[in-house]
């Protein structure tokens, strides 16, 4: 029992450090991108989709472990119980472990383009990679400038949404952009809500989050905004004929919206219960995306 008791916290606290579920975020902009080829081309290619699918994974655990190493550099992270640095105390073997995830990504993006005979995809993507070191990495350390959400949507927005796209068909799409629109914004909010539990830490380690900038209730104010701005675009490409009108569809994901900014609201001061915000963040970019890649495929189909 008492073994039991000993190793399920520290089985949590592994799980909390490899976020399993963030890797929805990598995903995403591969899947709409993706999608929204089919639905333009009515062609796709497995072998292409999975190999990239395999090195954005790779590549975001290489971004988030990284993340872990150089926050352990400023003492930001002294207190996160889940970060990969203080849960193994060997700092030198993590930060080699997340540059073979690098590694391991790139020789996947770096084999589309050679099955391409086109480096356009891998130096989209090492673009996504120069922007991600930015965001921790010294000298940059630009997300303790309050820049992450910045770097985040054209990282994860347009950069990859292209790269998507492009690794099926080649070329380029308006559609392609505006979807990468939606994508960015959706994403950059699950870095937005991780702010709120940690303003504290934050503030000591002279990190200037967005949340630090306007304090937690004028953070969740502006949530409702940077939120409730998914769903009014969504309908706006739809009307202006950029989108099908199947990807309305991801309207289905608004009772995350709500969940996620009420839960904000009545939560921004306590750090404990305001923790998991970013969780419903993350179901909130899955759903949304998820259903709007589905729109563009039912069209394709």
């Amino acid at each position: 029992m008492t073994t039991k008791q000993v190793a399920n916290p520290q089985i949590k606290l592994w799980i909390a450090a490899i976020k399993p579920p963030m890797y929805s975020v990598a995903i995403m902009p591969i899947w709409v991108g993706t999608a929204v080829a089919f639905a333009e081309t009515r062609n796709f290619n497995l072998g292409i989709f999975s190999t990239f699918i395999a090195a954005a994974i790779l590549i975001l655990a290489w971004e988030n472990i990284s993340n872990d190493v150089f926050d352990s550099e400023t003492g930001i992270d002294k207190n996160k119980h889940h970060s990969l640095v203080n849960l193994t105390g060997n700092k030198l073997l993590i930060f080699w472990l997340g540059n073979l995830c690098l590694a391991a990504g790139l020789l996947g993006i770096i084999a589309i383009g050679i099955w391409q005979n086109d480096p356009t995809v891998i130096g989209l993507i090492l673009l996504c990679c120069l922007l991600g070191y930015t965001y921790q990495g010294p000298p940059f350390r630009l997300g303790y400038q309050g820049l992450g959400e910045i770097i985040c949507f054209f990282a994860f927005g347009p950069l990859a949404m292209a790269a998507g796209y492009y690794s099926q068909t080649q070329s380029w799409s308006t559609t392609s952009l505006a979807a990468s629109v939606i994508v960015g914004i959706a994403t950059s909010l699950i870095l937005f809500c991780s702010h709120f539990h940690q303003v504290k830490d934050d503030i000591a380690a002279g990190k200037r989050s967005p949340v630090v900038r306007l304090g937690t209730a004028k953070a969740a104010q502006v949530l409702y905004w940077f939120t409730g701005s998914i769903y009014p675009l969504i309908l706006l490409f739809v009307l202006w004929g950029i989108f099908p009108v199947w990807t309305l569809m991801s309207w289905l994901s608004l009772p995350y919206a709500f969940q996620l900014c009420r839960h904000v609201q009545q939560n921004h001061h306590l750090p404990e219960k305001v923790s998991n915000c970013k969780f419903i963040a993350v179901n909130l970019h899955f759903f949304c995306c998820l259903l709007l890649g589905l729109g563009f495929i039912f069209v394709g189909g």
